[in-house]
Order: structure tokens, then sequence, then C-alpha cells
């Protein structure tokens, strides 16, 4: 048996062990959706950056580096201005009104069934893509560890998420992230300190990174994005950051206002350091050390595993074949950490926002029903996100996991906002709002380059850009206003 079959066997068995460990603490509906809010801040800030460095951050964000040089800083310092923004406007009124979901945020300022299920249905929606994303990632790393096909690692997955989430809970799912958060600490260091010591120093580095790819790193333009890509992407990622619900959740884990706002702080600074280090030297490792290497390369001369494994093939490159079992490792535990929280976002809003809402059950029912609603939600959500992730195999995950923010910017963004900061909006405006940020965003992603041209096989895209954030966001902002005026001016 291989090394890094070894290291991954340890790794799932060791998150096995937490999640039976789990099993037998999480109590009830409060422990299966936030743990009993039992977090300390610190183990929180740990969790919430196990949440956010996914798998775009750690493998396609240092891919889209292959390709663009710096051009791929937007991904790397946009999320850091949202999480300050989150910190500013959001940690405080999250704590104070939400109890579970997303939807107990919005529904203690609009209190109406459908304001409900429709946080349900967008926290569905933009999950469900960011989980695609993960699931491409963790299958094409886990074909190339166990070297068996694409769909049946995907299939692996899946059966952990679903252990993790409908065993375990918030509270398995939060010591996954918090677990994972420091492996991926120490990989990134050590694969920063191994590309130093074998390139010689920060300037050689550089150096040979540019000779590899051809032209100085500050030459921007690699990425082939114009202004207004740019700027939507980035705004994507801002914003998007303040209206993730799998982000969102994690501040109801914890006890109080003053724990979240700390945890907000850890997370920021620990990210920072993780993000800057893939910037500044993981990524031109990649390109000093995995560029042109015929080891690395497929029969076609691209990528062995697509250019989404070039971090693994880096890791490789850098400690052999033992530190690419770790790394590997790290890697996986980092999509299944992102993985269960997204499940559990997802089945925490189909229990207690829709089916609790549709369904009404007694009160010595209630609860028992949710949880059952909650472990199937799960099962179904993660299997719909399985069969997508085989159609998008190809794609690169931060690309996958922009839209998703997208969407997110779209939608519980701008909601959230105004329903905490705006007095005077409806429940009919927050609902149209809602749902026109999200037709826009979606409806403007079919049209765009990806669906439009290589999934659907048209020549040219509709809409020119993968990312309309600067359309579908100030979109639902009007909507919502003019349609709460007219609300008041009718009542």
């Amino acid at each position: 048996m291989s090394i890094p079959i070894v290291v991954f066997l340890l790794l799932v068995s060791s998150t096995l062990a937490i999640t039976y460990w789990s099993a037998r603490r999480s109590v009830g509906r409060a422990g299966a959706y936030t743990a009993g809010g039992n977090i300390t801040a610190f183990q929180n800030g740990l969790a919430v950056t196990g949440d956010f460095v996914s798998a775009g951050a750690i493998l396609g964000s240092v891919a889209l580096f292959f390709v663009a040089g710096v051009d791929t800083a937007i991904f790397y310092i946009s999320p850091l201005v949202g999480l300050c923004l989150l910190l500013i406007f959001l940690a405080k009124p999250l704590r104070e009104l939400g109890q579970y979901t997303v939807g107990d945020v919005l529904s203690a300022k609009l209190p109406h069934p459908s304001i409900r299920i429709f946080a349900a249905f967008s926290t569905i929606v933009l999950s469900q893509l960011y989980v695609v994303a993960q699931l491409v990632g963790a299958g094409n790393l886990f074909s190339i560890v166990f070297n068996i096909e694409y769909e049946q690692a995907v299939a692996v997955v899946v059966v952990l998420i679903v252990i993790y989430v409908a065993f375990g809970g918030m509270l398995a799912t939060t010591w996954v992230q918090i677990v994972k958060a420091a492996l991926l600490i120490v990989g990134v260091f050590l694969l920063a300190a191994l590309a130093l010591e074998k390139a010689g120093g920060m300037a050689e580095l550089f150096e040979l990174a540019e000779n590899a790819y051809g032209s100085p790193l500050g030459a921007f333009g690699g990425a082939g994005m114009s202004v207004f890509s740019s700027a939507s992407l980035a705004a994507a990622l801002v914003f998007g950051m303040l209206g993730m619900p799998h982000l969102l959740i994690r501040f109801l884990t914890v006890p109080d206002v003053k724990a979240a706002r700390r945890s907000v702080v850890i997370s920021a600074v620990l990210i920072a350091i993780v993000l800057g280090i893939l910037l500044l030297v993981v990524g031109p490792a990649t390109l000093a050390f995995v560029k042109d290497q015929a080891v690395f390369q497929s029969v076609d001369g691209g990528i062995r595993g697509g250019s989404n494994m070039i971090l693994l093939h880096l890791s490789s490159a850098l400690g052999g074949e033992l530190f690419f079992g770790v790394i590997a490792a790290v890697t996986f535990s980092t999509i299944l950490a992102v993985v269960a929280g997204l499940t559990v976002a997802m089945s925490s809003s189909a229990a207690r926002d829709i089916f609790s809402v549709v369904w009404p059950a007694s009160a010595e029912n209630s609860e028992r029903l949710e949880l059952i609603v909650f472990r199937s939600a799960a099962v179904v959500t993660t299997l719909i996100a399985a069969l997508l992730s085989l159609a998008l195999q190809n794609e690169n995950i931060a690309y996958l996991s922009a839209l998703s923010f997208g969407i997110a910017a779209a939608t519980n963004f701008p909601i959230l906002i105004l329903a905490i900061y705006w007095d005077k909006l409806t429940t009919k405006g927050a609902i149209c709002g809602g749902a026109s940020g999200l037709s826009a965003a979606l409806f403007l992603l079919v049209l765009g380059p990806t669906v439009w041209v290589q999934l659907l096989g048209n020549s040219e895209p509709v809409f020119p850009s993968n990312y309309s954030t600067l359309i579908s966001t100030p979109l639902a902002f009007s909507v919502a206003y003019v349609v709460s005026k007219l609300d008041h001016r009718h009542s």
C-alpha cells in the first residue's frame, strides 16, 4: 500500500472518529444545527478558516496563478475585504437575531413564512454550486491518489459527507473544520519553506518563476478578463462573503456577540496568512518547479489530472511521495470540511425554513420530524451536487466557487443588509429583490461564456462575462427598495 493511501486512510479514520464522538454529544435540533452554541471564539475562528479556505482557494486559485500570474490576486484579496465588512456590519446582528439559519435572521425582521422559504431556496441554490466546486476537486484528487475513476471517487466523498452531517451534525462538522484548518496552516508553511529552500530564497524563486512564465509576474493581463469582469468578480468575492450561508451560520455556534466578533478577527488573520503564502510563495513555486516538467504532464501535453491538481504536483516535486501524501490528505480534508459545512447549511434550511413552515407538526413531534428531514436533506442535496459535478469535472474550482459567491452577493447579501438596517423593507420587497437578483445572476450565467459556449456549444456568448455581480446585486437592491416603497404606499 502506497504512502499517500496510508495517509488518506489515517485522515478519514480520524474524521470518522470525530463524527462518532460528536454523534454522542449532538443532542436535538440545537446540536445538529449550531453545535448547541457552545463553540469558543478561537475554535470558531479556526472553523471559519477551515470553512473559507476551500478547494477553490487552495487548489483553484493556485491553478489560476499557474496560468495568469498575479492577476489572480483578486481571488486572494477580495474575500479578506469581505471578512472585514462582515465584522463591521453583520457579526453582531447575526448573533443577536439568529438562532439556527439565515431564515431565522430574516424572519426576526420580517415575520412572514414566505421569507423563510425564500431564504431556504437561495441557500440551497448557491450552496449547491459551491458544493459542486468542492466535489470536482475531491473527485480529481481522490482518483489520482487511489487510481480509480472520477465517478467512483465522487461517490466515496458523498458517502463520507453524509456520514459526517447526518450523524455528527454541526458539532462534528466544526471539529473536522478545526482539525483541517490546523493541518492546512502547517501544510502551507511546509510547502513555502521547502519551495524557498529549493530555490535558494525569495528572489531566486521569483526569477525561476518568471523564466518559466515567460514574463514578469507583475505583468497583469494573464487572466484575459475585461475591466467589467474583473470588477464584477471582485464585487462577487467581497459581497458574497456577506451572503454565504455556511459562513453566516458559523456565528450562531458561539455563545454571544463578543465571541462572534472575536472569531471573525481570528479567522481574518489566519486566512490572510494562508492566502498570502499561497499567493507570494506557493503560486510562483508551481511555475518554478512544475511548469514544463514532463513527469507532471499528460499525453496531450496538459497537466496530469487537470490544472486543479498543480498544487499536488508541487508537493511531489518538493518532498517526494511522503509529502505528496500529506498535502493530498490535507487538501482532501479541506474539501470534506467545506462540503460538510455547506451540507449543514442546506439541510438545516430545508428542515427549519421549508418543512417546518409548509408542514407544521405538533410541539412534541416538531423537533423529531425536523431532524429526520435534516438528515434526509443531507442525502438528497449531496447526491444532486454529485451529479452536477460529473458534468463539470474539468472546470476550474476557483471559477465555480466565484460563481456561487456571485449568487450570494445578489440574493442573501442585499436582503440581509436591508432587513437589518432599513426598517421600511417589506416582505414583498425582500422576496422580489432577492428573486430578481437570483434570477439575473442565474440567467446571465447561462448566457455567459462558460455555459452558453463551453457547455451548450454555441459559437459566441450572449453575455460577454462569467461574472454579473455589478448588474445583479444593484438590481436586487433597487427592486427591493421600489417594491417596498410601493407596498407601503398601497397599504
